[in-house]
């Protein structure tokens, strides 16, 4: 059966060795989350399905793995029976979470962006682990190269307007969220 076959591809995809932080925890993590708070979706299952295809291509020599991410939805759905206008809405949430910038009143990107950053609002024992997986998959740059990105990339962070658009989770995990990523930010800097 097709979505059998399918399911055991994108396991297999989220269970690779070389992933510390973006592999089945994340997923799990990701997919509670959105279902948790699914009624914030104006499609929350186009919201899961993006979840599933969000990271499946995972390669942190890569600079495209949203873009391929995005394509490998795009041929594997429409042989789910997934109608072609979900198809695409998964295809654009996936490419959203390049930058987590969706725009305002973009109901099922805030809650994918929202979802896939929840571990930035993590307790900070948790969140040093996060960090330190996320090192792990990037082990072959060498250290001043992460330094230079990783911070790049928490500033980008602390510079959006708000990290959570949903309502509920903005309240409950703005402040630590930018708690932790300062943190980390100091850290490194």
């Amino acid at each position: 059966m097709a979505a059998d076959r399918a399911a055991v591809e994108l396991l297999g995809r989220w269970s690779q060795p070389h992933r510390h932080y973006h592999g089945l925890a994340h997923l799990v993590a990701v997919l509670t989350t959105v279902d948790e708070h699914a009624r914030w979706a104006a499609d929350p299952d186009a919201v899961r399905l993006a979840v599933w295809f969000h990271d499946a291509v995972y390669d942190p020599r890569r600079h495209d793995n949203e873009e391929a991410s995005a394509a490998l939805a795009g041929a594997m759905l429409p042989g789910l029976g997934v109608p072609a206008d979900r198809v695409a809405e998964v295809c654009r949430l996936v490419r959203l979470t390049v930058r987590h910038r969706p725009a305002p009143g973009d109901r099922n990107g805030e809650l994918l962006c929202d979802a896939d950053l929840a571990i930035l609002a993590a307790p900070p024992t948790d969140y040093r682990q996060y960090a330190q997986r996320i090192r792990r998959e990037y082990a072959h740059v060498p250290e001043q190269a992460f330094r230079a990105g990783r911070v790049a990339i928490l500033r980008h962070l602390l510079g959006l307007p708000a990290l959570y658009r949903v309502p509920q989770l903005h309240n409950r995990w703005e402040a630590r969220a930018r708690e932790n990523i300062q943190r980390e930010l100091t850290a490194l800097t």
